[in-house]
């Protein structure tokens, strides 16, 4: 795995407001619903690839995984501009953006 590159991962079992399913994930878990009012944490990705589907990485809903977690993949690799736009939502989401 290296930086940048979109693995499934086995997210259950969540609790609480935890994400779960079976999802893509970038460090953070991909989906494909848009949420209003949450666009500064999401980042749009575009299906291209083995990525069949417009997907948001979700920033705040970071995740450490174990290996046994990770699935098929990769099912692509973010562009530089999706990689700049997914570190800018994750400061904010972690409270470390720049004022």
């Amino acid at each position: 795995m290296r930086r940048g590159e979109v693995w499934v991962a086995r997210l259950n079992p969540n609790q609480g407001a935890e994400v779960g399913k079976i999802r893509p994930v970038v460090v953070v878990p991909l989906t494909t619903q848009r949420r209003r009012g949450a666009e500064a944490l999401r980042v749009p990705i575009s299906a291209r690839d083995r990525l069949l589907r417009e997907c948001w990485a979700m920033a705040e809903q970071p995740r450490a995984l174990d290996r046994n977690r990770i699935g098929e993949g990769p099912l692509t690799r973010l562009s530089a501009a999706e990689m700049d736009a997914l570190e800018q939502a994750l400061r904010a989401a972690l409270g470390l953006a720049d004022t």
